[in-house]
């Protein structure tokens, strides 16, 4: 509705302004066109008077050329009142151009001062005067202000003849100057020549322009004496002139003849003028009749359509409101929540998340667009459940293999529990240990697989465990853990169930700030009791983080994403962020003061235990009958010899009862490293 009343309105308007343009011909052509030919006839008779001055320089040729300037000025003058008239209707760049020209007929004092002291030479005035006639036809050029491509054509061709026109009062003054020094110079005679072939192609272009009423006009012009004569003129000057050569005699008709055919082309071109503005008023009264049919059938045309959407308005509209409401309903609440059901594990019944998103509806259009909408959303809610699908098998893949691995890296500690007890070798029993270390690190790394899964490793503990064994059992499945010092209280324990998971997390930990430091610097594993839990720190000398990179970073570990395959070169950060949402512990990193970065873990105050303090106690054996080890944990007392008593390492001599009692084997190799790093100090 609202488009046809444009479409009307864009067209009645566009036949309207047609008219008021053909009517705005009339007013154009009486206050500028009219004016500016004026202008144009006197411009033309002073330069010619101007040359007659200079070439006979008498008294009654200067009294004749001051007549002549005040009836420019006058001309002038009433154009410049005239155009103000019809501002307005004149189109800009045309009035741009008519400015200039009034500008340049205001300056014509200094011309008229040099012809007065002689200072310009016949051809130099003929060239200045015919400068300001060319802005004169220059107005003509703009005159567009008709949109009838016959007008307009017409026009152009007027134009073209006017032009041509000018090329013979040209000739003519340049004519005189030569007959009265009775010569032809060069440079004159070369102006004419071109002065001859421009006025030809000119004359030439506008006639065959003009249509068949017009150009019968320019054919009787072209049939009459003068005409010929002015052609015979012409071949005559070019032919028969020879520079600095006596002009003929013939010469002597030569201005009369072209001020004649001069005159006679004004005369015509102007008739030639006024029929064409004529023109324009039936052309205006038929747009008007126009303007008439367009706007009542138009109208006729908006108030059917009107009846006709007002009643069909209130069902479309209600049922695209339906579909609206459906589509949002869709996107905004349904789809998310089935997707957050989905990363639940909960299982969905895609026919029964896919109800029709419209109603049948009597609008075919409207029923295509809500079968369109209820294909889509069947597609799209087909293809969150089959992403669901996929990342649960993957899970269980990842589960199974983690399992299966996890119970034969459970059996091997078990064999090299075993052989630790039986082998008595130092050296062997040293590299049974590394292997031990070897061993408890890949079940980390199975253990990850198993959280990634979203299930739960299976090690776990009943009873608490302290905390001060929780960070020395992490250190321990860290390959580089003789570089780790752990000062923590042995005030408080974990929970028992949060002691594998809390494990994981400070392992992750540890190994990343000793891979990311420096081989030959300490990694600091601190804890303390603070007012919303207890805090423990594990801080590096590295090279840090870059501040993008840590926000970054600790935005992934505060909300850990979905878990994405190709991002699998930050598995340890993603395991991380899963053990701290699951137990409520919130891990920052910072930079450290030293230059590398701190991790910094809260635990909450529900899964801490405070309890008696109990120092670890260091067993001593006797002192073996084979020599010592190459790496034994203390030096020989007394000044040596295999005589000395000598500490012997003992698999879990020095570890939480709670550890022993329930795993066995889970600090096999942690033994090495730690006592000597503790006898050491």
């Amino acid at each position: 509705m609202t488009a046809l009343v444009v479409i009307w309105g864009f067209a009645a308007a566009l036949t309207i302004e047609q008219g008021k343009q053909l009517l705005r011909i009339q007013k154009v052509y009486d206050n500028i066109v009219y004016p500016v030919g004026e202008a144009i006839n006197e411009l033309q008779s002073e330069r010619f008077v101007s040359v007659s001055y200079l070439a006979w320089r008498t008294s009654a040729l200067h009294t004749d050329l001051r007549v002549q300037r005040r009836k420019t000025d006058a001309t002038a003058v009433l154009l410049t009142r005239l155009s103000e008239q019809a501002r307005d209707e004149t189109p800009s760049a045309m009035w741009d151009r008519l400015q200039d020209l009034i500008r340049q007929l205001d300056r014509l004092d200094v011309l008229r001062g040099q012809v007065d002291d002689k200072r310009l030479t016949r051809l130099d005035v003929i060239e200045e005067y015919s400068s300001v006639v060319e802005t004169a036809h220059q107005v003509y050029d703009r005159l567009m202000i008709s949109p009838d491509i016959d007008i307009i054509e017409q026009t152009k061709a007027l134009i073209l003849i006017t032009r041509s026109r000018e090329m013979v009062s040209q000739q003519s003054a340049l004519v005189l100057g030569a007959q009265a020094s009775g010569r032809m110079t060069q440079d004159e005679r070369d102006a004419f020549s071109g002065m001859v072939g421009k006025r030809r192609l000119l004359y030439q272009l506008g006639t065959s322009q003009l249509d068949a009423g017009l150009l019968k006009q320019y054919g009787t012009l072209n049939s009459t004496p003068t005409y010929t004569s002015f052609l015979s003129l012409e071949d005559d000057v070019i032919a028969r002139v020879r520079p600095g050569q006596p002009l003929p005699p013939e010469a002597i008709a030569w201005p009369t003849t072209a001020q004649a055919l001069t005159r006679q082309l004004t005369e015509t071109t102007g008739a030639a003028a006024g029929v064409t503005a004529a023109r324009a008023a039936p052309l205006a009264q038929s747009v008007l009749w126009d303007i008439g049919i367009v706007g009542g059938l138009g109208l006729a045309a908006v108030l059917a359509t009107a009846f006709i959407s007002f009643r069909f308005a209130r069902t479309v509209t209600g049922e695209l409101s339906m579909l609206h409401r459906a589509a949002a309903d869709l996107a905004g609440r349904r789809l998310p929540d089935l997707v957050r059901r989905l990363r639940r594990g909960e299982d969905v019944d895609v026919a029964a998340e896919t109800p029709p998103m419209a109603q049948a509806s009597g609008t075919v259009e409207i029923e295509n667009v809500g079968r369109a909408f209820t294909s889509v959303q069947h597609t799209a809610i087909e293809a969150a459940v089959g992403q669901a699908e996929l990342r649960k098998g993957v899970n269980k893949v990842f589960l199974n293999l983690a399992r299966r691995s996890q119970s034969l890296l459970q059996r091997q500690l078990g064999m090299l529990d075993g052989l630790e007890k039986e082998i008595t070798d130092p050296d062997l029993l040293e590299r049974l240990f590394g292997v031990d270390h070897l061993t408890t690190r890949m079940r980390r790394h199975s253990e990850g697989l198993i959280i990634l899964s979203g299930a739960v490793p299976g090690r776990g503990w009943r009873n608490p465990v302290r905390l001060y064994d929780v960070a020395r059992a992490a250190t321990e499945e860290v390959e580089d853990y003789l570089r780790v010092d752990v000062n923590m209280p042995h005030g408080y324990s974990l929970a028992g169930g949060s002691v594998t998971d809390v494990v994981h997390l400070l392992a992750e930990l540890i190994e990343n700030a000793t891979v990311f430091s420096p081989p030959q610097t300490r990694v600091q594993v601190r804890g303390e009791l603070v007012a919303r839990g207890f805090a423990i720190e594990v801080e590096d000398r590295g090279l840090g983080i870059p501040s993008e990179e840590l926000a970054h970073i600790n935005a992934r570990l505060a909300d850990p994403p979905e878990f994405d395959l190709a991002d699998s070169d930050r598995l340890g950060l993603f395991v991380v962020g899963l053990l701290a949402r699951r137990h409520n512990i919130r891990v920052s990193l910072r930079t450290s003061p030293y230059g590398g970065t701190s991790a910094v873990l809260l635990l909450p105050q529900e899964i801490v235990v405070e309890n008696d303090t109990r120092e670890p106690t260091v067993e001593r054996l006797a002192q073996p009958e084979a020599p010592p080890p190459a790496l034994a944990l203390t030096p020989p007392i007394g000044g040596g010899g295999a005589q000395d008593s000598l500490p012997r390492r003992v698999r879990q001599a020095n570890l939480a009862p709670q550890l022993m009692e329930e795993q066995g084997d889970l600090f096999s190799s942690f033994q090495a490293g730690w006592r000597r790093a503790q006898e050491d100090s």
